[in-house]
């Protein structure tokens, strides 16, 4: 198996930095990583620059005119469908650059990479105290990934701070009693590059809410249907904020959502196919 991870960014370089040194330390590699660059400007581009030294990326860039996610996504699928790494890239792990993956992340999902599935980790949120804390050295160490250090940097007491500390059986144990439903999330999940295609990839209509799940939604109409890791896939979500976010844009999203449910569509007509040849 090849995989190829896509890093999704708009303008988050300290995040992103972060992100990337969390792959740094990953008990396996990628094949390649292809950061989907939404427009961001020059501080991202250095960032990737100077992390390509220890690391296989590859920077997927288009002009910032607005929230353009699903679009970017769509481009850095198909350079991934036109790479060789030793043998082509047959498999993709979706990430968000506000995200920083534990050492065993893309294992996991290797691991548990199934035919006719797609996979569906978790996160969990971490405040801003917290997530300012966070330095390079620490996730080469691993620390910010315990409940001890998390507690003394902010984290504030939750049930939910028991997804980071369960391992191993406990984890596994844990998503398969869990109710949580899967679903096609950007900041951590997984599918085979052939099932991606086969949808035509990701719907260039959609704004911010809910533009990850309506690929999902149409994979399960194709018989491809999720499965759970949240509990063994753990990434830290960083804290920042989110002035892009409004209902008309997610009720806008909802509608189309609900028409993918409605017609059981398995495949978009606003995907990548429809792309400019040009990035």
């Amino acid at each position: 198996m090849a995989p190829a991870v896509i890093i999704s960014t708009y303008n988050q370089p300290q995040w992103l930095e972060l992100s990337l040194e969390g792959w740094k330390h990953q008990t396996l590699l990628p094949a390649v990583i292809i950061i989907a660059d939404d427009g961001s400007d020059s501080r991202t581009a250095e960032i990737v620059r100077r992390c390509s030294s220890s690391l296989p990326i590859r920077h997927v860039w288009h002009k910032d005119l607005g929230f353009r996610k699903t679009e970017i996504l769509n481009k850095a699928v198909r350079l991934a469908n036109t790479l060789d790494a030793g043998s082509p890239i047959d498999y993709l792990v979706f990430t968000d650059g506000d995200c920083i993956p534990r050492n065993d992340f893309l294992e996991t999902h290797i691991r548990n990479a199934k035919r006719g599935r797609f996979l569906s980790g978790g996160y969990h949120k971490v405040p801003r105290i917290s997530s300012n804390a966070i330095t390079l050295d620490i996730i080469e160490r691993q620390e910010c990934f315990t409940l001890k250090w998390l507690r003394t940097h902010g984290m504030p007491f939750s049930l939910r701070n028991t997804k980071v500390a369960v391992r191993g059986l406990s984890a596994k144990l844990s998503d398969a009693l869990t109710t949580t439903r899967p679903t096609f999330n950007g900041h951590n999940t997984s599918a085979w590059m052939a099932d991606i295609l086969n949808a035509n990839g990701f719907d260039t209509r959609m704004k911010y809410g809910g533009e990850d799940r309506e690929l999902g939604e149409r994979l399960e109409n194709a018989g491809v249907k999720g499965l759970g890791i949240r509990y063994r896939a753990i990434c830290l979500h960083l804290d920042h904020d989110r002035s892009y976010v409004n209902d008309t844009d997610i009720k806008y999203n909802n509608d189309i959502r609900s028409e993918t449910t409605r017609s059981r569509l398995t495949r978009t007509l606003y995907g990548i196919d429809q792309l400019n040849k040009s990035v």
